[in-house]
């Protein structure tokens, strides 16, 4: 450990920074990852590939139990990668927060979901640091990873960790950092994903950097945590408001009866000036419906309006209103109510290929349609059951429930389902992901 390498050398020899500089260089830093989930999980991974040891720290003994198993429960980390990393003794996990005692470095990946006021909830950030302060010794270099808004790293954490007398980019290194985990992508991993670090201090954002140099492929330094956690409020508001026009877009297009999937690819072909996004039934996932209300939040409390983030979280957060309006339009021309109507839906996952339901659209539509009076079933290969209030749903095999249901509905295109049954199967589909660009059927109504 760095601190006794401190107190026993010379002072002008032994400085914290020149110390890890070189335990982190040779590979003879201990790292520790606090939170193992979709993000803390990949990331010790590719630490631990790198030829570090790695210990994983979080509050769910059976997490703990299945990452110290070998058997991993992230889609994107295969077992034959996770386990022998695990048998080897370059992994390995606990729910003891005294190891932080042990270790060089250590990433904070925790949650940052917001409250119903739609202001942050930073309590397992607060815990997180509360937990690293109580364990808190010369030459660690901390990283927080979780999203969050600009000012959290010196506004929040600092403090607590500067309470124990050590001084920042002297006796110990911090640094923000994003996680930019895009799950079920197959081509941009946490390896491959250029990493943005900022820290307190130049020298903390020297640490960070160099740190993160070692496992990963692209790293880009900045000048401050505030910076870095703006970087990552930008991508996903960026990315928010942007689908947030193409819904707006996509509901006037469905007054004017034009088809939003054929504009979107024929602008799409212009060269330069535009970028595609994509309309959809709402946003999901755990970024991009929450991470722009943190900038939101943060604004207002500098006195400035955010106005076009505010705008587009109302126009996507009613777009499983306006699905299930379609829903009951075609029931209608079907000439069957809502009421009492059989409603599949294929897909429950926030985006493809992926098992993950946080804020998925599905769950809002299944509410919705519930509480008109019909019966929902769902089929999804990736989720096995979903929680609606105090009800549990359990996923049905497509078949025969495409054939019984009076409508299907495609909330998320996962790409191993067989569309052609689907379509050939089924009385009427409202497709809200165009997943069945190609078919021609009077059945189809598209968004």
């Amino acid at each position: 450990m760095i601190s006794d390498t401190i107190q026993a050398a010379p002072a002008q020899v032994a400085s914290a920074a020149g110390i890890l500089r070189e335990r982190i260089a040779n590979k003879k830093a201990h790292v520790g990852v606090l939170g193992l989930g979709y993000v803390g999980l990949p990331l010790a991974v590719e630490f631990a590939r790198a030829g570090f040891e790695v210990t994983g720290i979080d509050v769910q003994q059976s997490k703990v139990d299945l990452f110290n198993a070998g058997r991993s429960y992230v889609k994107d980390v295969p077992d034959a990668t996770f386990g022998p990393l695990v048998h080897s003794g370059k992994l390995r996990a606990t729910t003891d927060f005294s190891i932080i005692e042990q270790l060089d470095t250590i990433d904070i990946c925790v949650p940052t979901p917001l409250r119903k006021t739609k202001d942050p909830d930073m309590s397992f950030v607060v815990a997180a640091t509360d937990a690293i302060a109580q364990h808190m010794h010369p030459g660690l270099l901390v990283m927080l990873e979780s999203t969050t808004y600009p000012g959290t790293t010196d506004e929040l954490v600092l403090p607590k960790l500067q309470a124990s007398g050590l001084e920042v980019g002297k006796d110990f290194f911090l640094c923000f950092s994003p996680e930019r985990v895009d799950p079920g992508n197959p081509k941009y991993q946490t390896a491959n994903i250029p990493k943005v670090v900022g820290g307190i201090t130049p020298v903390c954002t020297e640490m960070g950097a160099l740190f993160y140099k070692q496992a990963l492929e692209t790293v880009v330094p900045v000048s401050s945590t505030r910076v870095a956690e703006m970087v990552k409020l930008l991508e996903n508001t960026f990315r928010m408001i942007n689908i947030g026009l193409v819904n707006e877009l996509a509901l006037m297009c469905d007054r004017m009866n034009i088809n939003v999937w054929e504009v979107i690819d024929a602008a799409a072909t212009k060269p330069f000036g535009f970028m595609p996004f994509y309309p959809g039934p709402g946003l999901g996932g755990h970024c991009i419906p929450i991470d722009p209300f943190y900038l939101s939040w943060k604004s207002k409390e500098a006195g400035i309006e955010a106005r076009f983030i505010e705008l587009a979280g109302y126009i996507n957060g009613r777009m499983p209103e306006f699905v299930v309006e379609k829903i009951q339009n075609a029931l209608n021309d079907a000439a069957k109510p809502v009421r009492s109507s059989h409603v599949h839906l294929l897909g429950t996952a926030y985006k493809r290929d992926i098992d993950d339901v946080r804020e998925s659209p599905a769950l809002d539509i299944i509410l919705l349609l519930q509480r008109r009076g019909a019966h929902v079933s769902f089929s999804d290969p990736y989720v096995k059951q979903i929680r609606i209030n105090e009800t549990t749903l359990a996923a049905e095999p497509l078949l025969p429930s495409v054939e019984s249901a009076d409508c299907v509905v495609i909330v998320t295109d996962h790409s191993g389902v067989d569309y052609k049954t689907v379509v050939e199967r089924s009385k009427l589909i409202v497709d809200t992901r165009n997943a069945l660009k190609g078919f021609r059927s009077e059945k189809i109504v598209r968004l």
